[in-house]
C-alpha cells in the first residue's frame, strides 16, 4: 500500500511540476503574476524529486531510474504525456538536391532541450542524424541546428505577433570523421 501511495505521489508531483513549468514559461491564459509563484513552486517540487542533488547522488539516481522505468517522467503535464513542446531541430544537408521532409518528435525534442549534459544532448542528436544518413547515403555532412520556439502571450498573439525562434546549439557531423555505423548503439 505504501508503494502505491508513493507511486501516485510521484505521478502527482511530476504532473504538477510540468504544469507549473508551462505556467512559468508564459504561454497560458493565466495572468503574468502567476509566473513567479509557478517558478518557485516548480523549483520546490524539483528539489523534492531530487533534481537539485548531484548527478552521482544515489537518492537522485534511484528516483530518476524509477521515474523513467515507470514512465512517470514522460512529460506528463495538465493534459497528457508528450504534448508537443517548444523545441525545433533542423538538419542541414549538403550534396542533397531536395529539401528534407519536415521532422519533429515532440517528446524527444523536449527531452533533448531539457538535457543538462552537453555530451548526452550531442549523442541524441547524432543518433537522429544517423536516420538521415540511412535515407540519404550520398550525404557527406549534416549540420543539426537545435533551437527553442518562443510562443507569444495571448495579448501579443492578438496583436499579430507569432512564434519566435532562438538558436541554442549546432552540431556538425561528417562521414569523414565518423561513419554512421559508429553512431549505432
Amino acid at each position: 500500500m505504501a508503494w502505491l501511495v508513493l507511486h501516485f505521489l510521484l505521478i502527482i508531483s511530476v504532473s504538477c511540476r510540468e504544469t507549473l513549468r508551462l505556467i512559468a514559461q508564459g504561454p497560458t491564459i493565466l495572468p503574468s503574476s502567476f509566473k513567479s509563484y509557478s517558478q518557485e513552486a516548480e523549483t520546490t517540487i524539483s528539489i523534492a524529486l531530487g533534481q537539485h542533488l548531484s548527478a552521482s547522488n544515489p537518492v537522485r539516481q534511484a528516483l530518476a531510474t524509477y521515474l523513467h522505468i515507470s514512465g512517470i517522467e514522460a512529460s506528463y503535464g495538465y493534459f497528457a504525456p508528450n504534448v508537443p513542446g517548444s523545441y525545433k531541430l533542423v538538419f542541414e544537408l549538403t550534396s542533397v538536391s531536395s529539401a528534407a521532409a519536415a521532422f519533429r518528435i515532440a517528446g524527444l525534442l523536449d527531452n533533448i532541450g531539457r538535457t543538462r549534459s552537453d555530451a548526452l544532448r550531442e549523442h541524441l542528436v547524432k543518433v537522429m542524424a544517423q536516420s538521415i544518413w540511412r535515407e540519404h547515403p550520398d550525404v557527406e555532412t549534416i549540420r543539426a541546428i537545435f533551437g527553442s520556439i518562443g510562443l507569444p502571450s495571448v495579448r501579443d498573439f492578438e496583436q499579430g505577433k507569432r512564434e519566435s525562434y532562438e538558436f541554442l546549439y549546432a552540431y556538425d557531423f561528417s562521414l569523414q570523421n565518423e561513419p554512421p555505423e559508429a553512431i549505432d548503439h
